[in-house]
């Protein structure tokens, strides 16, 4: 059953994905980095900024039924103790007719930085591993390095922008109970979520993470009945293994043609 599950999920991800050799990066996009400001308790927020060409669009860090995540590598930096990037409230789409879940036309990425000495400047020296889809997905790689003073406190609006644009917190939005049930299935767990919540807007979509990049979660599907949101979903191991479920690390963003909320955390029913 899980190798069946991992080998139809690779197939449907070559139908989208395939090289681009007529193209390089700069035809699809542009990756800059704002340098922002310090904060008053020494961390620093900058910024990625991703400039896409017409018709592209790039992922959010759960990209979808065929997406491909990002991912980040800091450790050409100096002065660097830690990095923690702010997603701004992704769009869902629908690519070759499967959902994706990303960024269309910009995408504003801010990102904290912890400094070792703060009383240092920050050079931040990165490689992104992201996707980019048209009517194909393209996996490519971009490198950035920028020099970040600690002489800079007032605030980037384009960078404040992008923070203000984040999914809200369960207690922003009024989140009530949030329960999950986990049962054992072939090859893995299944996962039962309902969230007490008010309607946020249409097309609702539960996305469930998990706080171990070694499991693989399915697509939730979605439902709602009045003021409780229901997603069911399934999670397995990308190798295989036995594993268990931190309910505490679970992370079950709703997206929405409206607002989004960011919940942290699932109780047992």
């Amino acid at each position: 059953m899980i190798r069946s599950f991992f080998l139809s999920a690779v197939t449907a991800l070559s139908l989208v994905v395939h090289p681009v050799q007529a193209e390089s990066v700069d035809d699809m996009v542009e990756v800059s980095v704002l340098t922002g400001w310090r904060m008053a308790d020494g961390s620093h927020v900058a910024a990625l900024k991703f400039a896409l060409e017409d018709g592209w669009k790039t992922y959010w860090r759960a990209p979808g039924e065929a997406g491909i995540p990002p991912r980040f590598n800091w450790s050409g930096s100096r002065n660097l103790a830690g990095v923690a990037v702010e997603w701004p409230t992704p769009q869902q789409t629908i690519t070759n007719g499967m959902r994706t879940i990303g960024y269309e036309h910009s995408l504003i990425l801010p990102i904290r930085l912890d400094p070792i000495n703060t009383g240092q400047p920050i050079h931040l020296a990165g490689e992104l591993e992201i996707g980019i889809c048209s009517d194909i997905c393209v996996p490519v790689t971009v490198k950035v390095s920028q020099g970040l003073s600690r002489g800079i406190t007032t605030p980037d609006p384009q960078i404040a922008a992008a923070l203000a644009s984040r999914p809200y917190t369960a207690q922003e939005a009024g989140v009530g109970r949030v329960a999950c049930q986990v049962t054992p299935i072939e090859g893995g767990l299944g996962i039962v979520a309902e969230v007490d919540m008010a309607k946020m807007g249409e097309g609702e979509l539960a996305v469930i993470e998990t706080d171990n990049p070694d499991l693989w979660v399915t697509q939730a599907v979605t439902s709602r009945r009045g003021n409780r949101l229901r997603a069911q979903t399934e999670v397995y191991h990308a190798e295989g293994h036995s594993f268990a479920l931190n309910r505490a690390g679970l992370r079950i963003t709703i997206l929405s043609s409206g607002d989004a909320v960011d919940i942290r955390g699932c109780a047992a029913p």
